[in-house]
């Protein structure tokens, strides 16, 4: 059983009850879905940090539809392959990728932690043989050690808090977007595409890349809805004008492409 620390004091927490406590006297509720909300005021950076309720909602009924299925069937692949007894996705969102890898490995320990208290809602709602927390990547609430498995979709990488809470020869998978990502939506909602060009940076501290792929397929949105759903779940939301909001609402059909990069990184250290 993975172990869960206060994110107060760093003393472990019983998570038996309805109510988390610690030795300190700590206590954390688990909420009416069956999450529990581990994010104290003072890891807070804005009153509702993460993403609104609307852009979950529309994150999930786009995942929901079934389009993004095969970076689901990806991301279960690689996971099996490690043979787990217990997976920490990062900036689970409303739970989606964790649902599908545990449908394949129904044995799972899986714990699903984002920032936004909306989306660790929908999770917990989805999924009840996982549990998800209200908590920051930047201070995971875990004792050392306690995972197989860390995957963080499309979020943020933090090496050392990662490789803390990994055992030794754990496993991180890393899913970013490749430069060709959604080449489709970009050219709706910008007057202009600016192409960077520049090699990606895979070097991270305490770990070693083993293996890496880049997933490509391509897919057709047909109507307005399923369009703005898409573009509600990309950063591309909260960055462009008026003018390409409005573009994106007159779309009713969008023929895209999605090039997704799986990485694969051990965790340096001695297996035991």
């Amino acid at each position: 059983m993975v172990q869960v620390i206060c994110p107060v004091c760093g003393a472990k927490l019983n998570t038996e009850d309805r109510t988390w406590r610690c030795e300190a006297g700590h206590c954390f509720d688990v909420a009416r879905q069956g999450y529990v909300n581990l994010l104290p005021v003072s890891q807070k950076h804005s009153l509702r940090p993460g993403d609104t309720r609307e852009q979950v909602a529309a994150r999930k009924a786009f995942l929901d539809s079934g389009v993004y299925a095969p970076i689901a069937d990806m991301l279960a692949e690689l996971t099996a392959a490690e043979e787990p007894s217990a997976m920490l996705d990062v900036g689970c969102g409303e739970g989606y990728y964790l649902t599908q890898v545990q449908n394949r490995l129904p044995r799972l320990e899986g714990w699903g932690i984002d920032i936004s208290k909306d989306a660790v809602r929908y999770a917990a709602v989805r999924n009840k043989r996982a549990r998800f927390l209200t908590a920051t990547a930047s201070r995971l609430p875990f004792a050392d050690g306690q995972f197989d498995v860390l995957s963080s979709m499309f979020a943020l990488t933090l090496p050392e808090e990662f490789s803390r809470v990994l055992k030794d020869g754990g496993c991180f998978l890393q899913v970013t977007a490749g430069a060709d990502h959604l080449m489709g939506l970009k050219s709706v909602i910008y007057p202009e595409i600016h192409r960077k060009e520049k090699a990606a940076e895979t070097a991270l501290a305490g770990f070693t890349l083993q293996e890496e792929r880049m997933l490509e397929f391509d897919f057709t949105l047909e109507g307005s809805d399923a369009v703005m759903q898409l573009l509600a779940m990309t950063p591309h939301y909260l960055r462009i004008t008026k003018e390409g909001l409005q573009r994106a609402q007159e779309t009713q059909r969008l023929s895209d492409r999605a090039q997704v990069c799986f990485r694969v990184y051990r965790k340096n250290g001695t297996v035991v």
